[in-house]
């Protein structure tokens, strides 16, 4: 990279500004909740046209099923293990990321970018852990889920009455309690609207992580009845409008041939509110499990004239491979011995068709249960839970715990994860336990009392 700035310079150009990036977080959208993965009860012709104009990824991973984990590690390219962040932190919760740990925000700042996050954080809601101090200059959002709330409309479950008062924070300070949730995808988008407009003279850094489409299911007036699918169709599609209106504002600044777009989920949908859940097409599984229901999500990226449009890669990659991969667009440096997130910008670009990882690794509650390595998935000994009694319009089902055994899942020709392999292919499936052995004593076990070497603690609050 140095020879070549040297090089540009000694030809008299300059060379090529970073882009700004904008990172657009769904909650709990399904892998097949978007015309462009096979949705037909849903319109969402803004996010279609993103991956017309782009790349979209059909083998894109979180590094767990649930908010506060796949958070962590969406924004500091390491498995959420590693950070010290399992499950999801509740309103009661003293725990948040480390103050040591280098976000995207962070990483950016030395690089003169502006910074702002938007929307749902859910990586501690105490004061040392919100988002502006953790390298954004500003913050618009829920410090956690949106059913954190004592109010039995937003959840019905008894614990919720225990909870404080759901609040909207600006900057460090809570503006309001118990916001208007029907309005909050509409405030968010107005909030990332007002950031692109002051901010087109530098490059900027734009996280809009999305309240929805996790339960409770609102959206503005406007939208109600729009889907045939229902409620949840309608919160799709809000969020489809929200990114239009991303897009267009980008247009009217001149801004949309340096604006790299990217657009995903923090996991699978929460089936077990049925109609009020999303769809993974043949996936099996769901959110809170390492089935690839929940932990495979839609990936979309597009940069107008660098990502060949309507470009379509099956190669895997993760969440964690955002940060070295916008560290290479911003020429930014940050600690390549401290991540296990690549630079997949030749998978973005059609440089390559390979995926920079041999093996992606699935930890849930603080268990390690399963990895993917090439095509093969090997699902290891753990229960989990699966929806037993489908609820419905907001209100959930149940759930049974059965237990997996050592299943292998050759999921190029299998990605329903329904015929076990494994009795055919000893010798892979033994190669593959090892490879899980090791990195157990890397980023721990929990049930088999392994504690893990590479593990650096979340910050905790007395």
């Amino acid at each position: 990279m140095r020879y070549c700035l040297l090089f540009l310079l000694l030809l008299g150009c300059k060379p090529e500004a970073p882009p700004n990036i904008i990172l657009i977080f769904a909650d709990d959208l399904g892998y097949a909740d978007l015309g462009s993965y096979g949705a037909t009860t849903i319109n969402t012709p803004h996010l279609d046209a993103l991956a017309a104009d782009g790349v979209r990824l059909t083998n894109f991973y979180v590094s767990s099923p649930v908010c506060s984990a796949s958070r962590a590690a969406l924004l500091t390219g390491s498995y959420h293990r590693r950070v010290g962040i399992s499950g999801a932190l509740n309103p009661h919760s003293k725990r948040g990321l480390n103050n040591d740990e280098i976000t995207i925000a962070e990483m950016l700042k030395p690089q003169g970018y502006a910074t702002a996050a938007v929307g749902k954080w859910h990586l501690g809601h105490l004061e040392p852990f919100l988002p502006t101090n953790h390298g954004f200059d500003s913050y618009f959002g829920i410090p956690y889920s949106n059913d954190m709330s004592p109010d039995p409309a937003n959840n019905p479950r008894e614990r919720a009455r225990k909870w404080p008062p759901l609040p909207l924070v600006q900057g460090l300070d809570t503006i309001e309690k118990e916001p208007n949730q029907s309005m909050i995808t509409q405030r968010y988008t107005s909030k990332a609207v007002d950031f692109i407009k002051a901010h087109t003279d530098q490059p900027f850094f734009l996280y809009l992580a999305h309240t929805m489409p996790h339960v409770p299911l609102y959206t503005a007036p406007e939208f109600q009845g729009t889907s045939v699918q229902g409620a949840y169709g309608d919160v799709i599609q809000e969020i489809d409008w929200s990114t239009g209106e991303l897009l267009k504002t980008l247009e009217e600044e001149g801004l949309a041939d340096n604006t790299l777009v990217i657009f995903t989920s923090d996991n699978g949908p929460w089936r077990v509110f049925g109609n009020h859940g999303g769809e993974c097409g043949p996936l099996r599984g769901r959110k809170g499990s390492v089935w690839e229901c929940g932990i495979r999500v839609p990936f979309i990226a597009r940069w107008p004239g660098h990502i060949p449009a309507s470009s379509v890669q099956d190669a895997p990659a993760m969440t964690i491979d955002m940060l070295p991969t916008l560290a290479q667009l911003s020429r930014s440096s940050y600690p390549a011995d401290k991540i296990d997130g690549k630079n997949v910008w030749p998978l973005l670009t059609g440089q390559s068709s390979t995926s920079p990882h041999k093996t992606l690794f699935f930890y849930y509650a603080q268990q390690l249960q399963a990895l993917r390595h090439d095509d093969w998935k090997l699902q290891l000994p753990h229960t989990y839970r699966k929806v037993d009694i489908v609820g419905a319009d907001g209100m959930p089902g149940t759930y049974t715990f059965p237990a997996t055994g050592l299943e292998l899942y050759n999921l190029a020709t299998n990605p329903g994860e329904s015929i076990d392999v494994a009795s055919a292919h000893p010798e892979l499936v033994a190669y593959l336990t090892g490879l899980a052995d090791s990195m157990r004593h890397v980023l721990g076990d929990k049930p088999l009392n392994i504690t893990g070497s590479g593990i650096r603690p979340a910050s905790n609050i007395e």
